[in-house]
């Protein structure tokens, strides 16, 4: 209130006589004058806002890891099973395949993410048609097994280790590297649904997207689980606008 008292009064000498302000050289006399001048248009154009430092600096987000572990559980016969997230490596088609041929419901767009992956296979191709895959892959791990490898030649242990993963689920997005990105494909191993893992596989890969500064998000899906992305914040075709194989066009408004 104090400052803010300072510049109406300022602004209102400045006003009364602009010729005359703070006794001072021409140079800093013209300085102060479009400081003041500054300062008033801001405090016209919002006086209930003053410049003041901010209580609490805001933090920015720290994005993701390309490959982080995002659930770790114990079984009942001692083995440990890690679920990895991953968004910057490639997935093996066969491994794909595989995983198409549990998920029944999703023939279709799994001939398009199989054509799709076989096609953008390279890292420079996945940049020039904007294609990113985000990845679940699951690793088990038998009792004992972590001492064992300490005493294993570090190659071979990650050999073992890379034959142990198993792709179980999956999801594929385009975008435009500016502004815009589509949801075409998620996908999660039967044997894993109800988990959770379909929507932490979605919310992952959408904020890899905003992290990348992409504000619109569009997908295609089976109107039968329309109602699983409208719970992730997504909203039915506000248009009425259907995309192609019965598939409905949902946006996420949320950015």
């Amino acid at each position: 209130d104090g400052l803010k008292g300072l510049i109406l009064a300022l602004c209102c000498r400045l006003l009364k006589n602009p010729t005359q302000i703070i006794e001072a050289p021409s140079t800093l006399r013209d300085g102060l004058n479009g400081l003041i001048l500054a300062l008033c248009c801001r405090l016209l154009k919002n006086p209930t806002q003053i410049i003041e430092a901010p209580s609490t600096v805001e933090e920015e987000e720290e994005p993701l890891p390309e490959e982080f572990v995002l659930i770790e559980k114990t079984h009942p016969d001692g083995s440990i099973e890690q679920i990895f997230f991953s968004s910057g490596g490639d997935v093996d088609v066969h491994d794909l395949e595989a995983l198409c041929d549990k998920v029944i419901f999703s023939r279709t767009l799994c001939g398009l993410a199989l054509e799709a992956t076989v096609k953008n296979s390279s890292s420079f191709e996945k940049y020039l048609h904007g294609t990113m895959i985000a990845a679940l892959h699951s690793t088990k791990k038998s009792p004992g097994e972590e001492m064992m490898n300490i005493l294993v030649y570090l190659e071979s242990s990650l050999a073992e280790e890379n034959d142990q993963k198993m792709l179980i689920g999956m999801a594929r997005a385009t975008s435009d590297h500016a502004f815009n990105a589509t949801i075409w494909d998620v996908l999660v191993d039967p044997d894993y649904q109800g988990q959770g893992l379909g929507k932490a596989l979605v919310e992952k890969l959408i904020r890899v997207l905003l992290q990348r500064d992409i504000g619109s998000i569009i997908l295609f899906t089976d109107s039968q689980v329309v109602e699983f992305y409208r719970n992730l914040g997504f909203e039915p075709d506000p248009e009425g606008i259907k995309g192609m194989h019965e598939y409905f066009g949902i946006w996420y408004p949320k950015y």
